[in-house]
């Protein structure tokens, strides 16, 4: 028998409801029976500090640091929020493997020669559902929403769009036909800040043990929208600017939020660059008629742009797909074939660069210290 930080005593982690209602699963369990440390504790990373992590074992919470070698980067995986641990004396030891996770290039690491990431930022982890949360005024642009599902496909994720604000517009329902256009067999939801039936169409998504994130640019109403299905105010929240209608960033962390319907919420900062890092089956999935279309043109290397017998060019021609659409995904296309391009580049050139950064900066010391 095991007696974790709080005195709670277990026997038996596979029969735990309090773990099983923060989303522990078979495949925690497995990684748990490998191990054979008594006094390890798993535990949900529920929000990320500078230096500590909120974690929760579905009964308590509780402060921990991690151990010197994950902090350090040398063994194992740096923990983010919604990521299974395990924890011996309030010390995070071992980040079990993830079944999924959502990351993105993380923002303000674009090179200036090539303008692509070269880092990636994992927002969170272990999720079922990723909400993409479009506010109904300025920040709805149906652009954005095919690079959101891009990200999300590409990350082996399931999407839902919630469009929120809808009681800012007589007609929010023509919106809802917009997004399906574009994003085929995805669920849309409308919100409003009049009636809760939109609320109570994301039920399912919230049952106990499943995990959501949310992702949207900041102002699109991810943090009031959590409030409302709260039941009571957890996240801050701030009017969009009158003066460009641009949001405020009023989330600054990445927190875990249990909700009343038994499941979790990860609310997120707002993202004004959605940048990528996994380079999966992300457009074929978001853009699949243009795909379909694309099998069937007469070169199999055909760019869509000029060649005789394109499939896709006839379809816009005939306009059964929109020129702003095939455009988005020609974007996407080529950025997403770069970035693969450079993450598959050899080990000795990636070896080379390196160098070449340091030789650079040496360079840059040295002239400094001859003005000196």
């Amino acid at each position: 028998m095991i007696t974790n930080p709080h005195g709670d005593k277990i026997n038996n982690y596979n029969s735990n409801p309090h773990l099983f209602k923060m989303g522990w699963s078979q495949h925690f369990q497995a990684q748990l029976e490998t191990v054979g440390q008594d006094g390890w504790i798993p535990a949900r990373v529920a929000g990320v500090g500078k230096n500590t992590f909120q974690v929760s074992n579905g009964k308590s919470e509780w402060l921990a640091t991690v151990a010197g070698r994950i902090g350090h980067g040398v063994d194992g995986t740096f923990p983010v929020t919604g990521d299974w641990v395990l924890v011996t004396d309030s010390m995070i030891v071992k980040v079990l493997a993830r079944q999924n996770a959502l990351s993105r290039g993380a923002a303000g690491t674009r090179s200036r020669q090539d303008a692509q990431p070269r880092k990636e930022q994992i927002i969170a982890a272990n999720l079922d559902t990723v909400f993409i949360v479009c506010g109904l005024d300025r920040d709805f642009n149906l652009r954005r929403i095919e690079r959101y599902l891009t990200l999300v496909y590409n990350c082996g994720l399931n999407p839902v769009i919630i469009l929120t604000k809808a009681d800012l517009h007589r007609n929010p329902d023509a919106f809802v036909g917009d997004v399906e256009s574009v994003a085929f067999g995805v669920p849309v939801h409308l919100v409003s800040a009049l009636d809760d039936a939109g609320l109570t169409a994301l039920a399912p998504y919230l049952a106990p043990g499943q995990t959501a994130t949310m992702v949207g640019s900041s102002g699109a109403g991810k943090s009031t929208l959590v409030n409302r299905l709260c039941g009571r105010d957890v996240q801050a929240t701030a009017s969009v600017s009158a003066h460009g209608g641009k949001g405020r960033h009023t989330t600054t962390t990445r927190d875990l939020i249990v909700m009343p319907q038994g499941g979790m919420v990860i609310d997120n900062p707002g993202i004004r660059e959605i940048a990528f890092w996994d380079t999966g089956e992300g457009v074929g999935n978001a853009f699949p008629e243009i795909e379909e279309l694309a099998g069937a043109c007469r070169f199999s290397d055909c760019s869509h742009t000029h060649e005789p017998g394109c499939r896709v060019l006839q379809a816009v021609a005939e306009g059964r797909v929109s020129p702003g659409r095939l455009e988005s995904y020609q974007k996407l296309k080529r950025e997403l074939a770069y970035l693969s391009d450079r993450q598959s580049k050899s080990a000795d050139r990636v070896e080379k660069e390196r160098w070449k950064d340091v030789a650079v900066k040496i360079k840059a010391m040295n002239k400094e210290r001859r003005k000196r």
